[in-house]
């Protein structure tokens, strides 16, 4: 499919220009650690915001999100108001814990409640699914949607395109040059969003009483009957919270914003902001997927819709913003997983055993790990094309790893009595249950939504932790119970918690409005 006309590369190459000076205005000289990692805490609450919504949308969500929606109804939406209320909660709670502690990544704020020991198991598995799922996740199927658009690219080089251009902004100006060029990427995700939206709704002459009448009522239906392969009302409400919490609170890849923020208030701005922002995808990228099922008769697949979309509604120079939009999704995810992994491999293990070396040389370790990274990424991406199989097995897991994570940091930010050895003993004991439950999963023993599973996992954590608690004993410090006491750190500021209950109003009403 080449629906691309020459004003539509005119506009991609000044799009990518853009972005270069926007990375080269932003970059500070030889920057330090903090600099690298953080942005030196000077982030604004817009930025903060923006980057939070533009690193969450990644390819596979502007191609996922219609296409589930063609094929199974508007429950995919649930994911992303599900996501504003955890936003929301991490606006008021977590944030003044984050920013309170002077943290520069999530897994330490495990040491300073546990030991060393969990904060190397949380950083250690988050790099993996970074490095695995995130980044070589993003250029794979980055790769695949910029082949359709323009027919002819090998898969291999176009994955190796994208991480150089990625990962060399990203190894040298650091999370400042990521949250500024995010800002733009956002903004172009969203303006290409809207004109296609207006544009594939025009052919329901604006008028949703003629979408709910050539749409099957059950596509346009938020909440899901139990037996809903894709997506039950009950996982919805046990398991997406678990999911949610995890990425949007203990997810060094979206957390490193919150970190870089100039004070407790800004970071929770920037979370809200993230959050009324999550509220959109319903309307910009899901509903013109559902409208796709009346207008397009003879689709057979659910990754045609969006580029088949673009092909019968975009004109000249629209579908160009739209493959800047695709390039600024990509881009946006590659860069933020590069630089928090990078983050986690400088500051988790290495500094801890090089105490010693000062912030300018940890910043220069900290290009090279990107850069390393960045290598690896581009290598396994391709690969990725050769295991089908392996890939999809990689994101079903996902939903097995996390939930022991959650519990174990729940339990560490509420618990006073959970000791370090029986937090390790029960997050291990949780992951041998997902273990077996994935295996058993696969081989067709079992056969439960992943979001049900979820919380299960969650359960069977907690309850691992308490009985390892009762057989392992153990106290815990005055030190390491001060690290999460919300009474030693600054509460969210009145207007953070008016906001939280705004959003919190809205995003209800949503879910009403399309039960």
């Amino acid at each position: 499919m080449n629906v691309l006309h020459t004003t539509d590369y005119v506009i991609v190459a000044v799009y990518l220009l853009v972005v270069v000076a926007v990375c080269v205005r932003v970059t500070r000289k030889n920057p330090d650690a903090d600099e690298l990692f953080l942005a030196g805490r000077t982030l604004g609450a817009g930025v903060i915001g923006l980057s939070l919504f533009a690193s969450n949308i990644s390819s596979t969500t502007l191609i996922g999100l219609p296409g589930a929606a063609w094929s199974t109804g508007i429950s995919v939406a649930n994911y992303e108001w599900m996501a504003a209320l955890v936003l929301v909660f991490t606006a008021v709670f977590v944030a003044p814990v984050l920013i309170g502690r002077r943290i520069t990544t999530v897994p330490e704020l495990l040491e300073q409640r546990f030991d060393a020991r969990l904060r190397r198991y949380l950083s250690a598995t988050s790099l993996i699914l970074s490095v695995l799922l995130d980044t070589a996740g993003s250029l794979y199927a980055g790769a695949l949607v910029v082949m359709l658009f323009v027919p002819g690219l090998a898969l291999g080089p176009t994955c190796a395109a994208l991480a150089v251009f990625a990962g060399l902004y990203t190894a040298a100006g650091g999370l400042r040059a990521v949250a500024y060029t995010d800002v733009l990427q956002s903004l172009v995700l969203l303006i290409g969003s809207v004109i296609l939206f207006a544009l594939v709704f025009a052919e329901f002459d604006y008028s949703w009483a003629e979408v709910t009448a050539r749409v099957p009522a059950e596509k346009l239906s938020l909440i899901r009957p139990l037996d809903d392969p894709a997506l039950p009302w009950l996982g919805t409400l046990l398991g997406l919270p678990i999911l949610g919490f995890y990425y949007w609170t203990m997810n060094q890849y979206v957390c490193q914003r919150l970190l870089g923020a100039r004070d407790i208030g800004v970071a929770g701005r920037g979370a809200l902001i993230a959050a009324a922002l999550k509220l959109l995808p319903l309307f910009l990228m899901v509903l013109p997927g559902v409208m796709a099922v009346a207008l397009f008769a003879d689709l057979e697949r659910p990754d045609t819709v969006f580029p088949r979309l673009i092909a019968e509604f975009a004109p000249p120079g629209l579908a160009g913003l739209m493959l800047a939009g695709l390039l600024a999704a990509i881009m946006s995810s590659v860069d933020s997983a590069l630089n928090s992994a990078s983050t986690l491999v400088i500051c988790d293990f290495v500094q801890p055993r090089r105490p010693r070396l000062d912030t300018k040389a940890l910043a220069r370790l900290g290009r090279y790990t990107t850069l390393g990274l960045m290598i690896i990424a581009a290598l396994w991406a391709p690969a990725i094309d050769n295991f089908p199989g392996l890939f999809a097995y990689l994101q079903q897991a996902f939903a097995y790893v996390t939930p022991p994570l959650v519990a174990v940091f729940a339990a560490g930010m509420l618990s006073t009595r959970l000791s370090a050895n029986a937090a390790l003993a029960g997050l291990l004991s949780g992951h041998g249950v997902s273990a077996v439950w994935f295996l058993a999963t696969q081989l067709g023993w079992l056969d439960v939504h992943f979001t049900i599973v979820a919380f299960v996992l969650l359960v069977v954590t907690l309850v691992a932790c308490a009985l390892w608690q009762l057989i392992l004993g153990g106290t815990v410090t005055a030190g390491q119970l001060a690290s999460v006491d919300a009474s030693r750190v600054e509460p969210a500021p009145r207007i953070v918690r008016r906001g939280a209950v705004a959003l919190t109003a809205m995003t209800v009403l949503l879910v009403i409005a399309f039960w």
